[in-house]
């Protein structure tokens, strides 16, 4: 059959992102380093212990940070002030346990739903337990609201093969003029491609639209960096722990790549822009793996190995979430992030807060 010169471009653009995505240097927004914050590991407040920093979000002047200790599953309201685009002091003040949540909970993103009045919240459950992952709403004590209803295919059960540990990783507000939210997955589901290795592989995961309603209506798909260092021990892993709308039809995305054998020298932490208009909706996609789809394009932000020398142990931990922080004099905005200390099981990680000014051209 003869193909037509609109059939070429189509099949070459195909050739292109069918399974493969585009990396660039973003020209649109820079982030700069400000400050560096470390919390002792030894930290009580209402007696839990302060670890497993997960998600973050602030509203009136307060932030809500989650934990994702799935015994006690709780968030945290903690007073930060800065002096002079620095930290000032953290204050962790109360501890929320959450209150009639069925299900494993590990916490891993918060927002604040300030017209609602309520805490909205992500888990990724326990899918070698048969717990599904969910999203739902709890009020400021902590008190079950609503559980919105997710795609089949992350279900404990799904036959697309959610991998544990690899689930909803992220939540933000939408921008956009319909609002809504956006909820990536941090590893590819098992029939949508393999998890990243240090050699190149194809791993897709999906950033799901859930409206205000709690229904979700669309979704695209990203791809993963490999495993930036040949992990020395037996285990890497590679993955998104959090996302940030920033501006409409645009969000920012932490990619995380951890390789063992390295101390504290394992994580590479990477900020990409995401640009997500002319992304396929993957929604009703049953698998990604041999599918033709258009993904996201992701333009690189932000590598944090370019200020390592400039903190005070000179490591970067496990960062896993981000919000807004204050807005500057000159004007810019602030990303304040912040890190899993996993409660410092292997002796030598961080509750690590990082404060940067967004420079958006």
């Amino acid at each position: 059959m003869r193909l037509g010169i609109n059939s070429i471009v189509l099949l070459f653009i195909l050739s292109l992102y069918g399974c493969n995505t585009v990396t660039k240097q973003s020209e649109d927004i820079q982030l700069k380093f400000l400050d560096e914050y470390l919390l002792p590991n030894e930290l009580f407040i209402d007696s839990t212990l302060v670890g497993g920093l997960s998600g973050i979000d602030s509203y009136n002047d307060i932030y809500y940070i989650t934990c994702d200790d799935d015994k006690t599953p709780r968030f945290y309201e903690t007073k930060i002030t800065f002096s002079n685009a620095k930290f000032d002091t953290i204050v962790f003040s109360k501890a929320i346990v959450l209150k009639g949540v069925k299900g494993t909970l590990d916490l891993e993103s918060i927002v604040v739903d300030s017209v609602q009045n309520q805490v909205l919240l992500v888990s990724e459950g326990s899918i070698k337990n048969g717990d599904d992952p969910s999203f739902f709403s709890v009020n400021f004590k902590g008190e079950f609201i609503e559980n919105f209803k997710i795609p089949q295919y992350f279900e404990a059960k799904g036959k697309q093969l959610p991998r544990h540990n690899g689930v909803f990783e992220g939540l933000t507000k939408s921008l956009d003029e319909q609002g809504g939210y956006w909820i990536p997955t941090e590893l590819p589901l098992k029939l949508d491609g393999p998890k990243p290795k240090y050699t190149a592989t194809t791993s897709p995961v999906r950033f799901t639209y859930f409206n205000d309603e709690g229904r979700a209506t669309k979704q695209f798909a990203y791809l993963l960096d490999n495993i930036a260092k040949k992990p020395l021990g037996d285990f890497a892993v590679n993955g998104i722990t959090d996302v940030l709308s920033y501006a409409p039809n645009k969000l920012l995305t932490i990619e995380r790549s951890y390789s063992s054998g390295y101390e504290n020298q394992g994580n590479v932490i990477k900020i990409y822009n995401l640009e997500y208009t002319d992304a396929a909706n993957t929604l009703q996609h049953k698998k990604l793996n041999n599918t033709n789809y258009y993904p996201v394009q992701k333009e690189l932000v932000f590598n944090f190995e370019a200020i390592k020398d400039m903190l005070k142990n000179k490591s970067i931990d496990n960062i896993e979430g981000v919000c807004f922080g204050p807005i500057l004099p000159n004007g810019n905005k602030t990303l304040l992030f912040i890190a899993d200390n996993d409660f410092n099981k292997q002796g030598n990680r961080q509750n690590q807060f990082i404060l940067m000014e967004m420079i958006v051209q």
